[in-house]
């Protein structure tokens, strides 16, 4: 490898103007590319197999009204009073214009929808007064009929007791028609005899007695006097007969009457029991939809002071698949009535989800990062010009690896981060592995040595060392695909890329721009020097004098350690997540559209959950309310569960879905737990209404994720540690160095996740990098860390350790090896961590929010793997170890290649 490249590095340096327009050509390629491919980046950190991605997935299949993709715009007024009718009026015709537009499905207007709620919960509300009543009336007629009912009753007892009363009268009236007539007839016969008797008297004329005719005489008038009395009686029978008919004929209308009323009684009571009926049935109805309301009850989309209105704006699609023009022109439409002239009192803020976009790769953040670097090689190189020429290589090798991503993103979905990722890591590694190669160059061309020599020399020796970095960081970007993470494993293969970009250009780009450069790669006292005698001999001289780690090895190691352990404290608590609107920067829309949300309506509206419920049939029209009720009050009794809304039946009306508000933002311990019993939910409702709950959305996205990435880790964790122990074995031909290294290595990740935890979750130095509203660490940077931190640990392993090897074999002791090996290569180390650091350092003020933390992480895990674990805590360690350091089985040594990564024999060869 280290011929080969010192013959590419020769042939660079002789067609040095081909190359840079190979290279120019290449870049200008890529950028055509990248510029008519028309791609676009996803926001959406996705894992497929999890369950909320299941979710998502059956959703867009099987409910594609539940995925559309959705943004929000929050308004609110300038002076904290309610909209005026005017205000509300340009808000709707705003979010009309927008509603007509191809790209969305409907435009909400919050004030007509929060209308329509109002009248349906007054509605609801007023219901059971309007029952109460109506139960009123019924129970008052049934009371009127109860007391009907006795009123006929006693007229039907009064109607007996006068049946007997007349049956008694008729009794006794018989009895005395009887008498009477039995009088009559004694009476008549007396009559009879006395009239003969009188006739026979009177027919003995003066003869007849007087005082016995006088006698038959007056008993006659009395028999007559009786007869009249008998007539009389006659005349009150007659009378009573009539009287028993009159009570007989009243006793049949009084039974009349009350088989009439009866009948009337009961044709009310029928009336009422239907009454009822129907009374019951609206309150068996009315529960449910109480339910529903209740469950609802804190949900708005207009504040309760007026002031502040939630516009929702529905997609035809998913959101990541909503094109960035379409959500940039709704964003554009709506913002146009911010301090508008005919209603400046109106303030809009657009959501985070409508404003995502890759507007550009480097802000000012990074450009500083790069100044810095830029600062750092001038003042270790003296010249501008070489100074320059790392970091022009490592920019045309961004360039075209971000180019090409972003010309591949028209076929493939990359998240946002992906390309960002690539250019801090090419920017990083790039100017490292031209300065590697620039350093060697110079320190040759200050023995005397020609340009193309020491190019090509340069390019066979460092050069070899920087496609063997480069390759160990390439192989810890490329195993993120063992996680079995698609996005994960996207950005590792496009980091990989522009790994691949940095160390082409390194090993080709790199030697042909200093041979155009000539000597003026050296500054202009080194040049002087060189021309008075013809060399400087002490170039090429390494001190072998102690370090402050080889001095005072024990202190050292327990002192890093120590440092290292506190660091890692905060590692113990680390929580993962997304980001959210409140980790953008304050000034922001999405930041400010988070903050009003929040405060008008509660923290949870902004971490929104979806919750999908599968039936084993379709849903009646006339059951849905009961079916929908049944799932609202399991999910409202879910602790810490601040609303329940229903959102609709899918076509087949056997998935309906939920929107759930919890009560604090998508990233707080609560909402997780939310996700989690709701979840827990399943078996309950599988066995009450053999229906099946599933969960998605931020926190649901949140725990799946983390959950997915933890289960991850420890196995990449071990394949990178196991990957490093067998690289170093190759490279040191030693067994204790390479477990020393790894656990410095481990000791690093430890330390940067701490670090990471403190600023970030914990909120320290907040005011210093920005951090107003701590949060979760982002799901995936522990295992980018490792990655990344890895490939580049190795890299400063490699520059130091592989010195320090060459001298062991050479003759010197191990604690001479160790000195030697450090200050051949500490300067050029410790300018590359820094300019690492710089580079990494200025992505910590990122634009992009979720990059921050990688930033970060990078940054002080360069710093802390460079300058405590490579240049302290590792030369102690081994010059504790003494020769034990080097040693290796002979067995492994004799079949172990000699890969010869710093081109020893190259130099022999040479030198012969």
């Amino acid at each position: 490898m280290s011929q080969l490249l010192y013959r590419l590095g020769i042939f660079a340096a002789r067609r040095a103007w081909a190359v840079i327009l190979v290279w120019l050509a290449i870049l200008g390629v890529a950028v055509g590319a990248a510029a008519t491919a028309g791609g676009t980046f996803t926001t959406a950190m996705t894992i497929e197999g999890v369950p909320a991605q299941k979710t998502i997935d059956k959703l867009a299949a099987s409910f594609p009204d539940a995925s559309r993709g959705v943004g929000q715009v929050i308004f609110h007024t300038a002076n904290g009073k309610p909209f005026t009718e005017a205000e509300k009026a340009a808000i709707t015709r705003a979010l009309n214009t927008v509603g007509s537009m191809n790209a969305v499905s409907e435009a909400i207007d919050p004030f007509d929808a929060q209308r329509a709620l109002n009248d349906q919960r007054d509605e609801l509300n007023q219901a059971p007064d309007d029952i109460a009543a109506a139960q009123a009336k019924i129970d008052k007629g049934r009371a009127d009929v109860a007391d009907g009912r006795a009123k006929l009753a006693d007229g039907l007892t009064e109607i007996t007791a006068n049946v007997k009363k007349l049956v008694a009268a008729e009794k006794d009236l018989k009895a005395g028609e009887a008498t009477l007539l039995a009088n009559e007839s004694n009476l008549l016969g007396f009559q009879a005899h006395l009239s003969a008797g009188i006739a026979e008297l009177e027919g003995y004329g003066d003869a007849a007695p007087a005082d016995q005719l006088a006698a038959l005489r007056a008993q006659l008038a009395e028999v007559e006097a009786g007869l009249q009395q008998v007539a009389a009686g006659k005349a009150e029978i007659t009378a009573g007969r009539d009287e028993i008919a009159r009570g007989w004929w009243l006793i049949e209308s009084g039974r009349r009457d009350i088989a009439a009323g009866t009948a009337e009684l009961d044709a009310a009571e029928v009336s009422l029991n239907e009454g009822q009926a129907e009374l019951d049935e609206q309150a068996a109805k009315l529960a449910p939809a109480q339910s529903l309301i209740a469950a609802a009850t804190e949900f708005r989309l207009v504040s309760a002071d007026g002031a502040t209105a939630i516009g929702t704006v529905l997609f035809e699609t998913p959101i990541t698949e909503v094109e960035t023009a379409d959500r940039t022109w709704v964003a554009d439409a709506l913002t146009k009535l911010d301090g508008a002239s005919d209603n400046p009192n109106i303030r809009v803020e657009v959501s985070q989800d409508l404003l995502r976009s890759l507007d550009s790769l480097l802000g000012v953040g990074e450009i500083v990062g790069l100044v810095v670097a830029a600062v750092t090689l001038f003042v270790m190189l003296g010249t501008l010009i070489g100074a320059g020429l790392p970091v022009l290589a490592a920019l045309i090798g961004v360039g075209i690896s971000a180019a090409i991503t972003f010309a591949l993103s028209a076929v493939f979905e990359f998240t946002s981060t992906t390309p960002i990722l690539g250019v801090m890591l090419g920017l990083a590694v790039g100017i490292d592995y031209a300065l590697f190669i620039l350093n060697r160059h110079r320190r040759q061309l200050k023995t005397g040595m020609t340009v193309r020599d020491s190019i090509a020399l340069a390019n066979g020796t460092s050069g070899n060392s920087v496609v063997f970095a480069g390759l160990t960081v390439m192989i810890a970007l490329a195993a993120l695909n063992l996680t079995g993470i698609g996005f994960l494993g996207v950005m590792g293969t496009m980091g990989a890329m522009a790994i691949v970009f940095s160390v082409l250009i390194a090993i080709t780009l790199t030697p042909a721009l200093l041979s155009r450069i000539g000597t003026r790669v050296l500054s202009r006292k080194e040049r002087s020097v060189l021309s008075a005698s013809g060399s400087n001999s002490t170039a090429s001289e390494v001190s072998t004098k102690s370090v402050f780690a080889t001095r005072r090895p024990w202190i050292t190691v327990v002192a890093t350690i120590l440092i290292l352990g506190i660091a890692s404290i905060p590692f113990g608590s680390i929580r993962l997540g997304l980001p959210d609107g409140s980790s953008e920067p304050i000034e922001s829309a999405g930041y400010q559209s988070y903050k009003l949300t929040e405060e008008a309506f509660g923290e949870g509206v902004n971490g929104a959950l979806i919750v999908v419920v599968d039936a084993p049939e379709a849903v009646s029209e006339e059951s849905e309310v009961d079916f929908q009720a049944t799932i609202a009050n399991a999910i409202m009794s879910v602790d810490n569960v601040q609303a329940a809304i229903p959102s609709g039946f899918s076509d087949d009306r056997t998935s309906m879905v939920f929107r759930v508000i919890p009560n604090e933002g998508p990233n707080a311990v609560s909402t997780a737990t939310v996700v989690t019993d709701l979840r827990a939910l399943d078996a309950q409702l599988a066995d009450s209404v053999d229906a099946h709950i599933e969960v998605t959305g931020i926190a649901a996205v949140n725990i799946d994720v983390s959950k997915k990435l933890g289960e991850a880790l420890p196995l990449y964790l071990l394949t990178v540690i196991g990957l490093s122990l067998v690289l170093m074995v190759l490279v040191f031909r030693s067994i204790a160095v390479p477990i020393v290294a790894s656990l410095g290595f481990l000791l690093t990740v430890f330390a940067t996740l701490g670090a990471t935890v403190a600023v970030f979750q914990w909120g320290w130095l907040g005011q210093l990098f920005d951090i107003h509203d701590p949060a979760p660490i982002l799901s995936f940077l522990p295992t980018i860390l490792i990655g990344i931190l890895f490939g580049l640990a190795m890299d400063y392993q490699l520059f130091l350790a592989s010195g320090m090897r060459e001298a062991y074999v050479h003759g010197k002791t191990a604690k001479e090896s160790i000195n030697f090996g450090i200050h051949l290569s500490r300067a050029v180390v410790v300018a590359a961590a820094i300019i690492m650091i710089s580079v990494f350092g200025g992505f910590i003020f990122s634009h992009t929010t979720m990059i921050r933390p990688v930033g970060f992480g990078l940054a002080i895990g360069v710093l802390i793997d460079a300058f405590i674990v490579r240049l302290l805590l590792v030369p102690a360690t081994l010059t504790l170890l003494g020769n034990a350091a080097w040693w290796i089985p002979k067995w492994l040594d004799r079949i172990l290649p000699d890969v010869d990564v710093e081109g020893a024999k190259l130099e022999g060869k040479l030198a012969n």
